[in-house]
This record gives C-alpha cells, structure tokens and sequence, in this order.
C-alpha cells in the first residue's frame, strides 16, 4: 500500500478523536489504497464496525486531516450480513445485482484490518472471497452482453457513432469480468490499467489496449462494424458467451405502461400512464409500422417502406425514450449500463415550448421528426384537450342560438347568448395552451395575461365585444358577423379553423362526435376529468349517438 501500517494507525486515532466515544468499533480499511492501487489525491475510507441491534447510518462522514480526506461508514454486524446475503440472493439474475450493493461487499472483503482483527474476520468469512470472484465475473458478464447487444443494435439502425460508444462500454466490461476471474474484483474502471499489469497475461492486457485504442472516427459506419466484430471475438477468447454477430436475435418489444393514442393524423404515445409524446408525421409514420415482437432487421425493413429517410434513427429515439424496449431472443430485456453511473432507464428529454399546445386534431408537434415531450402530465393533456373540443361545441350551440334569438328580435337573449359564445371561444383558447382547470368566465379575459403575448388581439377583441350590448337599432347580420369573425380569429390560433359547424347538418354532427370519441377514449384512460357527465355516453357507444340504431 502506499501508506505504512503506521501512518493508517495514526491517521485512524485522529479520526476516532472526532467521533462520539463510549462505542467499540473493529476497523478496517477499504478502497483504493487497500487494494494497493491510489496517490496523494486517493481517500482513506475507513469501515466501522460494531455489535449492535441498531441500523447504523448509511451516509459516510468526511473528516479533512493531515491533508488527506477521510471517510467514515458504519455498520452493524447484523446489517452487513444481510448485506452478504442479498448479494447472493441477487447474483442468482446479475441483472438484480445493484452495483453499490456488490461494491460495498467487495470493498469490505477486500480490506485491510486495523482494529478488532477477528470481528473483521468472522464478517468477511460471510462470504469466501472465491464466491465473490465469481458473482463479480457473472456480474461485469451480464452487462458486457448487454452494452454489446446494445451497440449491435445502435449499428444496425444506422446509430454508429452511439454504437462506437457502447462497443467500448462493452469491452471494458468483458475485460474486468476475465479480471475478476483472477480476481481483481475492485469495481471502480480507472484503476483497470493496473489490474491488467497484476493479472499476468500481457497478451490479454495488450490485445485489448490495441482494441481501446483502435476505436473508430466519428461517422465511418464501416469501421464502427469491425471495431465490434474484433471486441466480439475478443470477448469470445475471453470465455464471454451469448455475445456473437446476430442481428437476427435481437427484437422489438412492447413497454408495459405505453399506449397509443391517434386523433386525426397526429400520433401520441403515453408513457407510464403520465407522460405524453407527441409524434410528427414521419415519426408516426415510423410508430405506426412497427410489428413488435419480429426481429430487428425485419422491423427495420418495414419501417423503410414508409418512405421515411433514415427511419431506424427514429427507432433509436422510440428506444431511447423507453417507448419500446429492445429484446435477445432467450434472454430477456437488453438493459445496458455503466459504472459509477445513474441507474439505467429510459431518456426523458425537455419538454416541448410549441405554442399552442394542442389543436383539435392532436398536439403541436416541433416538425415532421418530432418525438415531443408535452409539458403537463398526460392526463391533464387531455383534460385540455377534451375541453377544447368541446368549447368549440359550445361557441357553435351559441352562435345558432344567437341566429335564432335574432331572428324573433329577442335582444336580452342574443345579447347573452353572444357573451356565451365570446366566453366558450376564450375557454377553448386557454386550454389549447394547456391551461386546466380553466377560470371562472368572468376572470376568462383577464387571464389571457397567462398565454404568449402574440393572443393579445384576442383579448382586446374579447373585451370590446363583451362589453357592447345588443341593441335593437343593430344590424344582427352584422353582429353575427363580428362573431364569427371573433370565433375564427381564435380558432386560427389554435389550429381549430377546420372544426365542424356542429349543427350544421346530420354529416357535421357526426364529424364532431368522432373527434370528440377520439379524445374521450384517452380521457376515460388516464381518469381524466370530463367536460360534462354527459361524455360518458358518447363513449359507451362507441362515438355514435346513444340513442342511433347501429
């Protein structure tokens, strides 16, 4: 080690100065410096030991001493065993295995004794340290399989630079599971450069630095291929299996969790019952070709008879964002991971800024390619959405309402008719930018202050038609008119200018029944809330009329 006996002594009395006293503890010391390897930069970590019935803290504490940081964790003798136990429990599916689960057993197992020489002994024979070997080469195995199915995958859907990534996860990996064979069990991948010299094998220590070394540019497909077919050899040498060429093995599967939702042309995918992505026409396109559950090339193959270009590019992001999960026929999930990293799980990106949000006939997408995040959950999405729709419902009733009050000269009645629809159109405007629940009507223009500055005209023209009254001496054809002007203004900004004249005709009817059905089958999903009870009904029946004979 690169410190003395001596000087650990002495640096473990200063420490112990630091703590509570009344508690007889048996030291050890773990990490780096025990395993031989660290420098002037390396921690002293210090493992406490003692007998009691209590959970000791899981948090270290940090003590800066003679230069040096050191670090204090405790635990209980009972805590370690059932330490020891799940880790052979776990290591029965290495994919269980979590990383600092397994790295706190083989820090201890691999420590050097301070204090209380047979405390420490009596824990470490829990587990022999060639079952450790073992579990940790099984480990380091699994996710060399799969950091290399995963990169197979990434090449063959035309991610090379991604799959270069991940070929030299995979080869690192395989590498410290021949390692640990030998046993140089220590996780951590920076000291890798000095197990290899320990293990005495150069011809293994430089095959794989030439392979390290020999990892290819930025955007040469070609040379990303063969770099993987050498790193898969080379870990066929090593005794790594289930890890040759074999596209064919890998599939596409279903993610418990997504859903499918279309209304109109737009494709929105739920994930996890609470986030929603909305799909760009070649992204929906791609979606809407996939046969999950058929091996990769074949799905790629159907998803380039769209017509889409680079269509496996947008498989990776389907993969990326955990939409679908990638599969090795036999083997389950490929869930690849890294080191010392965050645990493996699907990509969340940043929410979308498109505004408004939503249209009638789907979310606002930020281009053809488009994977987008909304920025509410998902079923406050479609709460808005729902609302949207049937705000226009709403504005439509009142505007033959106002038609027909007119007509027989009722002026309180249009007067408040007209309000009501100046109001269903300002709903239908907030909930289009994701506002839910919406205000009070009489708080509906003033708090147009929450939406882009750009729906500013709207507001003043909202305000100015509130305020004026119906006047017999008033033309109504002209205040239809301003209506409707105002109700197309708002629809145009909300990409809801093609939304049915709902009562129009039988045919317009049924055109608003089924875009409302659309929304309401995702609604009913999620438990969203409805806009009315009355909703119901027009999901029971399929989107048709409750009392229409089918």
């Amino acid at each position: 080690m690169i410190l003395t006996e001596e000087q650990l002594q002495d640096l473990l009395d200063k420490s112990l100065a630091e703590l509570p006293h009344g508690k007889e503890w048996a030291v050890t010391l773990e990490g780096s410096i025990a395993e031989g390897f660290g420098n002037p930069s390396s921690d002293i970590d210090f493992l406490l030991i003692g007998r009691t019935e209590d959970d000791l803290p899981t948090m270290p504490s940090l003590l800066f001493l003679d230069g040096r940081r050191v670090e204090i964790r405790t635990r209980s003798v009972r805590q370690l065993t059932g330490q020891f136990r799940a880790v052979e429990e776990r290591a029965k599916r290495p994919g269980r295995l979590s990383e600092d689960l397994l790295n706190r057993c083989q820090r201890l197992l691999h420590s050097h004794p301070l204090r209380g020489h047979a405390l420490v002994a009596e824990v470490k024979a829990l587990l022999p340290v060639e079952r450790l070997r073992r579990i940790t080469a099984d480990w380091w195995a699994h996710r060399a399989r799969q950091s290399l199915r995963h990169a197979m995958a990434l090449l063959y859907l035309g991610e090379s630079d991604e799959a270069v990534d991940w070929t030299r996860a995979g080869l690192v990996q395989t590498v410290k599971s021949w390692a640990a064979g030998l046993g140089e069990t220590y996780l951590e991948p920076k000291w890798l450069s000095l197990q290899l010299d320990r293990a005495g094998r150069p011809d293994v220590r430089d095959r794989y630095w030439a392979l390290e070394a020999g990892a290819p540019a930025s955007g040469d497909a070609d040379a990303a291929r063969a770099h993987l077919t050498a790193c898969l050899a080379f870990a066929t040498d090593l005794g790594l299996t289930g890890g040759p060429w074999r596209p064919e093995r890998l599939t596409l599967e279903r993610v418990a969790g997504v859903t499918t939702w279309q209304t109109g042309e737009r494709v929105h995918v739920i994930r996890a019952r609470r986030e929603l992505f909305a799909l760009g026409d070649d992204a929906g396109a791609v979606w809407r070709s996939l046969v999950l559950r058929r091996p990769l090339p074949r799905v790629l193959d159907a998803a380039a008879d769209t017509g889409v270009a680079d269509a496996g590019a947008l498989l990776a992001v389907f993969l990326r964002y955990g939409l679908i999960r990638l599969a090795w026929k036999g083997a389950g999930t490929v869930t690849p991971s890294l080191p010392l990293a965050a645990p493996p799980g699907p990509v969340t990106p940043p929410p979308s800024a498109a505004q408004p949000l939503l249209s009638v006939h789907g979310a606002a997408v930020t281009g053809p390619r488009a994977v987008d995040l909304m920025p509410l959950p998902a079923d406050r999405f479609a709460a808005a959405a729902m609302s949207l729709v049937w705000s226009n419902v709403v504005a439509e009733n009142a505007v033959e309402d106002l038609t027909g009050a007119l007509r027989r000269g009722q002026w309180r009645v249009a007067e408040l008719t007209a309000r009501r629809a100046v109001h269903a159109a300002l709903r239908g405007l907030l909930s289009a930018h994701g506002v839910h629940p919406l205000p009070a009507d009489s708080d509906l223009v003033r708090r147009l202050d929450l939406l882009p500055s750009g729906t500013g005209p709207i507001a003043a023209h909202a305000g100015e038609l509130l305020r004026r009254a119906a006047e017999p001496t008033e033309d109504g054809d002209a205040l239809l008119k301003r209506l409707r002007n105002f109700i197309a203004q708002v629809r145009g900004a909300v990409g809801a200018h093609t939304f049915p004249l709902s009562f129009d005709s039988a045919q317009s009817w049924r055109a608003t029944l089924q875009l409302g059905h659309d929304w309401l089958r995702m609604g009913a999903h999620l438990d969203a809330q409805l806009p009315i009870e009355e909703a119901r009904d027009l999901l029971a029946a399929d989107g048709t009329q409750a009392h229409q004979a089918r």
